[in-house]
């Protein structure tokens, strides 16, 4: 951990016709850190979120990413860059296998085309990295079956592979363990610490004994501001954040 900030926001705001969802948020992300941002219901996680990967513009502020002011860039600039999302509900093709899915983010990676027309020989020369992304997400026994058919936690960790394909610097995680059993949880927690290990991580997650175990530090988001920050241990015993998260169903 080098205590290096790899990602921030100057003044980050976002209004909708009179309503702030995002105000005045100066963030600082360390490198090779995981960093949580939490907070209740309609706090201005997912609109953050959304700013940060640019798929929506800023009213004002800037965001900047490994010293480069990225404010004005299109989302997939900014994924070429390195910074790269995964979302809350699973993207990948749901009639293409495993393999198939990381291979299509491989092509993607080489440049603008996606080589469709390019003959199976060609496109199976991707296969070995291909099955490396996958076997390292604990996937090896799944790659020749349909995504649409994995179990829900395996098609979260499928998205990862798909992800780290495109080989980012740093990775955004939107509700990683939304609507997981326990034994994913446990098993994209260890995925995700171990992808931590030379890279850094921005995850937004409402299991807060995931934030705990996982994180190194955390940011809490009520009603479009940051209330506090620090380690979890800190931010818990925060009244203010206690709070906030009174009456949501979060504890």
């Amino acid at each position: 951990m080098s205590g290096e900030t790899v990602l921030e926001t100057e003044d980050l705001t976002r209004d909708f016709a009179g309503f702030v969802a995002v105000r005045s948020v100066n963030l600082r992300v360390a490198r090779g850190t995981i960093h949580a941002m939490i907070g209740p219901n309609g706090a201005g996680k997912t609109t953050c979120f959304n700013l940060l990967s640019k798929f929506l513009n800023p009213t004002r502020g800037r965001i900047i990413f490994d010293g480069r002011d990225i404010t004005s860039l299109q989302p997939a600039d900014v994924a070429r860059l390195g910074l790269v999302r995964s979302f809350q509900i699973s993207a990948v093709f749901p009639h293409l296998t495993a393999l198939e899915n990381v291979r299509i983010a491989l092509q993607r990676r080489r440049g603008g085309s996606f080589d469709f027309w390019r003959s199976k020989s060609v496109l199976r020369a991707l296969d070995e990295r291909a099955r490396a992304l996958i076997t390292d997400v604990d996937l090896a026994p799944y790659a020749d079956m349909l995504a649409v058919e994995l179990p829900y936690g395996r098609k979260r960790a499928l998205e990862i592979a798909t992800t780290m394909a495109l080989d980012p610097k740093m990775l955004l995680l939107d509700e990683p363990m939304a609507g997981m059993a326990r034994e994913d949880i446990d098993r994209i927690s260890a995925l995700i610490k171990s992808l931590a290990a030379d890279r850094t991580i921005l995850m937004v997650e409402h299991n807060l004994s995931v934030v705990a175990n996982l994180c190194d530090r955390v940011t809490v988001l009520s009603r479009g501001e940051i209330l506090a920050e620090g380690d979890y241990r800190t931010v818990s015993s925060n009244p203010a954040v206690r709070e906030a998260y009174l009456g949501t169903g979060h504890g």
